[in-house]
């Protein structure tokens, strides 16, 4: 009897072990598997309808085509009676204001209309609705040690992640089901020039529900708010 007990005490430690052993690489191809069972993010071709929703604001309705294979991005975005379209094709930019290429220097001024703007925009979309399997690109910092934290009363397994300085300078929190792996909620802060966390600064974005685009799990609705005192931005809510 001495000798079974020894035994399991000895497995349990094991399996105890192994959990903690799980590295910020391991949890992150997990979070992976989960999203993107298939691998299909590195050949995405497929468009999003994604309303936001602001306080005090209309609602914008944006249209978003994404070919990964192509380099090729468009968002085609309505608030009232405001239609601004931003395209990059292999770098390549264009606009239309109500969809006309002939935008005065007026109107580039009032709807601050630039290619800058138009690369910001393909780097968010893509960025967030990649996730997490845009952590695999180059640049991307994934640090080893798995953090457990509470957030709002569920335990996450938390992933750390910075990026080498040509990238950013931010550093983000990935927070994930210790079950499923599923991505629910995300974080990020800014870094003073000793490249610590300004612990004022940032903001965290919970996600709820799923919705299965191109066999790729993402999240339905982003829910943006400040770090420093939990006030709402607003919400990103992906349609059918």
């Amino acid at each position: 009897m001495k000798y079974l007990t020894l035994i399991v005490i000895a497995l349990l430690s094991f399996q105890s072990g192994f959990g903690q052993e799980l590295s910020g690489t391991e949890l992150l191809k997990k979070a992976i598997k989960y999203h993107d069972p298939n691998g299909q993010w590195s050949s995405f071709n497929g468009q999003l309808q994604v309303v936001m929703e602001t306080p005090n604001n209309p609602n914008r309705h944006s249209k978003i085509k994404i070919n990964l294979p192509k380099d090729y991005f468009c968002v085609s975005a309505t608030r009232d009676t405001i239609n601004t379209e931003y395209t990059v094709d292999h770098g390549a930019c264009s606009i239309k204001l109500n969809g006309s290429e002939a935008i005065s220097e007026a109107e580039q001024k009032m709807y601050n209309l630039s290619c800058d703007r138009a690369t910001l925009y393909k780097n968010y979309y893509t960025y967030l609705y990649g996730l997490p399997m845009k952590l695999k690109d180059e640049g991307t910092i994934i640090h080893d040690a798995i953090e457990r934290r509470t957030f709002k009363g569920k335990e996450y397994l938390v992933l750390k992640v910075s990026y080498d300085k040509n990238v950013g300078s931010d550093v983000w929190f990935f927070y994930f089901d210790p079950e499923t792996y599923a991505m629910e909620i995300y974080q990020f802060y800014k870094t003073d020039e000793n490249g610590k966390l300004k612990k004022d600064s940032g903001e965290y974005i919970l996600l709820t529900e799923t919705m299965t685009i191109n066999m790729i799990k993402m999240p339905k609705n982003r829910a943006w708010y400040y770090n420093k005192d939990d006030k709402y931005l607003g919400t990103d809510k992906l349609q059918e």
